[in-house]
């Protein structure tokens, strides 16, 4: 009797290990499957190259040879990841207008423009040399009360902020002006500097408050809310498994969308130094 019972002990015992190590085994395959269905993203943050509302610009004429070829040469390097889908920092009300003007670009990119930026010098090229067939916007604008909060903050003497709005960022200021496009795109996106734009256009402003206010948390969460409707626009966009989606935005926002692809079940962030080399 003993003997039996202790037979009927191991068969349980190695039943349960088995259907353990079975479970174990699924989800490993489970976890490797959805690694290998995400959809590739290259996420590449810019400056603005024409004119911008935002309240930093950089020096830069768009309309120069010597820009659209450094452009242009970007985007040779760029197509080394065989884009599908292009994505850019324009409203989706505007999708077929954009769409048309790509499209008139890929027939004829000799064409003039009556506004330049990177959408123009650098998504179109990348698009047309990759022939990419499809180009979305993704822009949500919204109103930021930053006088608001820098007013605060001199009347309020806080330190904390008026010292890092003073700071230029984890890069060399004369490194980036003295510096081609591709050397300014380099800087734009080491993540230290994106990790900064996102503390200089958002994190900082908490701590401008008023007693029993939260006037700077309050203008951080309008970011925030921003960028989560523009990841929201490119979760509309109908991708398919097998696309390679190219994402132009400005540095912020890019910075953003680093730290939600890289959470993403859908997607796959690439390294984008893999080709800004």
């Amino acid at each position: 009797m003993k003997k039996l019972l202790i037979i009927l002990l191991v068969t349980v015992l190695f039943s349960c290990n088995n259907n353990e190590s079975k479970q174990g085994n699924k989800n490993q395959v489970d976890t490797q499957s959805i690694s290998e269905n995400k959809i590739k993203v290259l996420n590449m943050a810019s400056f603005h190259m024409g004119l911008t509302n935002d309240a930093n610009s950089v020096e830069y004429d768009e309309n120069s040879l010597k820009s659209i070829n450094e452009n242009h040469s970007i985007a040779k390097l760029l197509s080394e990841f065989n884009p599908t889908v292009i994505i850019v920092e324009r409203q989706p009300k505007y999708n077929d207008k954009l769409q048309k003007e790509y499209i008139k670009y890929k027939n004829n990119p000799k064409m003039k423009f009556k506004r330049t930026s990177e959408i123009q010098l650098l998504a179109y090229e990348l698009g047309r040399i990759s022939n990419v067939n499809k180009i979305y916007g993704i822009d949500h604008k919204m109103p930021y009360n930053y006088i608001l909060i820098d007013s605060l903050a001199k009347n309020m003497n806080e330190k904390t902020y008026l010292d890092f709005m003073d700071y230029y960022g984890p890069i060399s200021e004369t490194e980036y002006e003295n510096g081609n496009t591709l050397d300014k795109l380099k800087l734009e996106n080491k993540p230290e500097y994106l990790d900064y734009t996102i503390a200089y256009n958002a994190d900082i402003m908490t701590h401008i408050s008023t007693d029993n206010n939260f006037e700077g948390a309050d203008v951080a969460t309008e970011y925030y809310k921003r960028n989560l409707r523009m990841y929201s626009n490119l979760n509309k966009i109908p991708l398919k498994q097998n696309d390679r989606v190219f994402i132009l935005l400005g540095t912020s926002h890019s910075a953003f969308f680093r730290d939600f692809i890289n959470r993403s079940p859908k997607y796959e962030l690439v390294d984008i130094f893999k080709y800004l080399k």
